[in-house]
Order: structure tokens, then sequence, then C-alpha cells
């Protein structure tokens, strides 16, 4: 398939640079498969949707404050880190800006007792830097790092991001970047789920800075996905197995808990069905118009960038055109992009 088929007018006033003063206030559009209706409510009527039999799977990843700003020791020059994933210990590959500043050797320091030194060349002009500092690292880290908000978000993170750019139930620390459809849910929207009888399940993705690479190839088959880390634990994939086995919908929150759970399916010979599998894995499921859902039947999702694999994945889930036209309806009803945006229901 040609790149341009996944493309939209998007106007820039459009993207949303801030979030929604309570995070279930976001504008929800509800598209109904079998019918092809379209609703447009707010985030806090999902529970009109959602069935006691559903289970709904959430990705609990959470997002480090992951960009350091510091100056070149020697020279002064001023230095920006991206930490984009811990390869062990104290050693991680990092995006550095500006690139040319950073050689092997060259030490970066952010405050007296905490500074980094390059080791190595990653991929894609990253370096492989390792820290020395006093303390606990992610201590150190909330205390010095800022939130690492997308490139169309065009001003620095605030303080209310380190709370608003992060899901309430974020757990395991290790994203670059927000499982963004979660970003709409309350404890109160939760509980209330769970008071009607919705099993509420989470899975662990990471999300990496290739979440923000654009696709560069023109036919869409010719894309390469990055790899991410994801865990399902045993009560989890018992959880959703029994779900699916009684006849239950799986409801996924954000294409990283759809792509988690893609990834950890099988087929189940007793029952003829596709399940979940426990355990830690690393994908680069890319998943476009043609795929086979084994696990998702629902799906709670952003508004996603024009020609980005997250749209093509949606186009997968329901109908390319159709897609394409709840855009459209989008864009006339002036709902809020990205990552700050408005959801979408694709029931």
């Amino acid at each position: 398939m040609d790149i341009n088929q996944f493309d939209y007018n998007l106007p820039k006033e459009l993207i949303a640079q801030k979030p929604t003063e309570q995070r279930d206030m976001s504008r929800l559009m509800v598209i109904h498969r079998t019918s092809g209706e379209i609703e447009h409510r707010h985030f806090h009527h999902i529970l009109e949707y959602l069935k006691p039999t559903d289970c709904l799977v959430m990705n609990n990843s959470k997002v480090l404050p992951a960009r350091l700003f510091g100056v070149k020791e020697g020279t002064g020059a001023k230095i920006e880190f991206l930490l984009i994933k811990r390869i062990e210990g104290d050693t991680w590959e990092t995006m550095v800006r500006p690139g040319r500043r950073m050689k092997i050797g060259d030490s970066v320091i952010f405050s007296d007792d905490f500074k980094a030194t390059a080791t190595g060349y990653g991929d894609d002009g990253t370096r492989i830097v390792e820290f020395n500092y006093d303390g606990i690292f992610l201590e150190r880290l909330e205390e010095l790092g800022k939130m690492p908000l997308p490139p169309y978000i065009e001003r620095e993170s605030e303080l209310e991001d380190k709370d608003r750019y992060q899901t309430v139930y974020a757990k395991d620390e290790g994203s670059v970047a927000a499982p963004t459809a979660g970003l709409h849910f309350t404890q109160e929207i939760l509980d209330k789920a769970k008071d009607m009888g919705v099993k509420l399940e989470y899975v662990t993705l990471h999300v990496g800075i290739g979440t923000f690479r654009p696709v560069k190839v023109d036919k869409i088959e010719d894309h390469h996905m990055h790899f991410e880390e994801y865990y399902v634990n045993e009560e989890t994939a018992k959880s959703i197995n029994e779900t699916i086995l009684a006849g239950g919908r799986v409801v996924s929150v954000g294409t990283t808990s759809t792509r988690t759970l893609e990834s950890a399916a099988y087929l189940d010979e007793a029952s003829g069905k596709y399940l979940v599998k426990a355990g830690a894995g690393n994908t680069g499921i890319f998943i476009y118009p043609g795929y086979k859902f084994k696990i998702v039947d629902s799906l709670i999702t952003n508004f996603h960038l024009p020609k980005s694999t997250l749209l093509m994945l949606i186009s997968a889930l329901y109908d390319r055109e159709k897609i394409l036209d709840a855009y459209k309806i989008a864009v006339e009803e002036r709902y809020r992009f990205f990552s700050y945006g408005d959801a979408m229901f694709i029931e």
C-alpha cells in the first residue's frame, strides 16, 4: 500500500498543546463499526459503551522524565539528552543535541554530582553513555529531568506535565513517551468500570522514541518497526483468556496495549481460539490493513499523525477509508489531536 493512502489534512491549530482541565473532559468520538454511526460525546461517557463482560486492558508503563539539560565538561557548551533506553546498569542509549559536540570520551555535567560520559555510538546517531552520580538514579532523574513531550508540542515541559503526561495507573518506569490513550482515564472512571463488572487488566510495554519516527518509505510494507519490550503477567493472561473463552470482549486502551496483546497471541488447540501467553518479549509487530486481529475486539485511542504506523493500525481494525472519513469529521468538528488531544472509541 502507498504511504499517501494514510494522509489527511490537519490544521496546525488543532494539535493540542495543553491537556484539558480535567482528564475525562476530553471529547470522545464513538465509532460503531456495525452500523457506521458516529457519536460525539465526552470521555466520561465511556462507561455507557462498556459491558460487564468486557476486559479492559491498559499499558501501565510509566514515563521517565527523560530530558536532561547540561553543559559539556571543559567547554561549557549546552547539551540536551533524551534517554531512549537503559542498556545495562548505569549505561543508556541517548539522543544528544547537538550531537556533533558529543564525541567518545566527552562528559556532560548536569549537576555537581550527576554527569554522563559517552562510551560509544548507537543507532541513528545516538550515543551510549554511562552515568556517574550520587544517590539513586531514578530519584535523581526525577529531580533533574523533564518530561519528554513530543516534538509537535511546541513548548517547554512544565511542572503540570509531570502529572498530566502520565496515566493515573502508571507503575513500571521505562517509557520515553506516554501511552496517551490512557491519559483520559480518572481513578473514578476505573472504579466505576470495576463496579460494573468490567475486568481491569494491565500489561507493560515501554514506549520507545521510535513512536515519533516517521515512515520514510513509499510502500508501507517496506517499513520496519522499532522493537519494544513488553510483559504480560500470569494473572493478567489468565483473566484475558477467561474473557475470550466466555465470549466477552477485549477492549484495548491504546495502540501499545494492542501491539502487546497481538504479539503475545497464540492459537489454543483445545478451544480453537487465540489466547494470550504470559511472559516477557520484544515486539516489532507492524499492524496495517489486511492484518487479522487475534485478541483485540475494540479500541480506545487518540487521533494520530498523518502517514503514521498508529493510523495504519486503527485502519486495520476498522476500514481505512472510513477511518479517514472519521478524521475529516473530527477536523470539521474541531477535535483536538495527538498526545494531549481527544479520544476515539472504535466499538
